[in-house]
């Protein structure tokens, strides 16, 4: 796999690079050029012999990276967060203008410059072209990736936390821990479904998920059910 990896700093992300290299995977991270922390990740990614890429975020500049890095895969695990929206006060942080807008970059870059390789997006439980603006979004690259003519995978996991998720995210931390407890609850009882549906997952399970299913599964849309046994599939290898 020659993987390029949109978005490979977040905490699926930076977990995706290490599990695909320690499968001895060729790995491009992309990292925004104008990043605080470029030093740390360009030691960071380094040191577990993946590529920096700082291609900025423009269609021309994208599609010449993707040429010459010619992926197998390009994965699209981008998103901003309601707290840095509310920090940068900008308008480029936004669901539109992030988790719609430069996916769907990325995605017209991979269909001009890279049509044979496969798109594997992380959405969310929950996408569709009504609803919340976060849900809409993703909704809206769901359509144009089914529409792409690529070979693509989506992801919908309901949580993705945990404890050792740099960013602090309390609230999302209480919630996925609230929901894990009823959904035990309803375990106990002998109703399993839920919590194999519903269930949150680390950053790092959700990526050997990704990993796991962008080598073996057919193009479609697998949720956490679909997810976690994928990440179990590949722990157990």
């Amino acid at each position: 796999m020659r993987a390029f990896i949109a978005g490979a700093t977040g905490y699926t992300g930076r977990e995706l690079v290490c599990v695909l290299r320690e499968a001895d995977h060729d790995v491009t991270a992309h990292v925004r050029p104008d990043s605080r922390a470029l030093p740390r990740w360009r030691a960071h990614f380094g040191a577990l012999g993946a590529r920096l890429d700082t291609t900025p975020w423009e269609g021309e500049a994208l599609a010449s990276t993707l040429a010459r890095v010619e992926p197998t895969h390009v994965f699209a695990l981008l998103g901003t967060t309601r707290r840095r929206m509310r920090a940068d006060g900008e308008e480029r942080n936004t669901y539109e203008a992030v988790d719609y807008g430069l996916t769907s970059l990325l995605l017209r870059a991979t269909r001009a410059a890279s049509p044979r390789a496969r798109f594997v997006y992380l959405s969310s439980v929950g996408a569709s072209e009504r609803g919340s603006a976060y849900l809409r979004a993703r909704g809206r690259i769901e359509r144009e990736l089914r529409e792409s003519g690529l070979s693509w995978i989506t992801a919908r996991p309901a949580f993705v936390t945990g404890a050792d998720r740099e960013e602090a995210r309390p609230a999302e931390l209480i919630a996925g821990r609230t929901v894990d407890a009823f959904l035990r609850a309803l375990a106990l009882v002998g109703v399993r479904g839920p919590a194999r549906r519903y269930g949150s997952l680390s950053g790092a399970a959700l990526a050997r998920a990704l990993a796991a299913l962008a080598e073996d599964a057919h193009d479609g849309v697998y949720d956490a059910a679909a997810l976690r046994a994928a990440a179990e599939q590949l722990s157990g290898r």
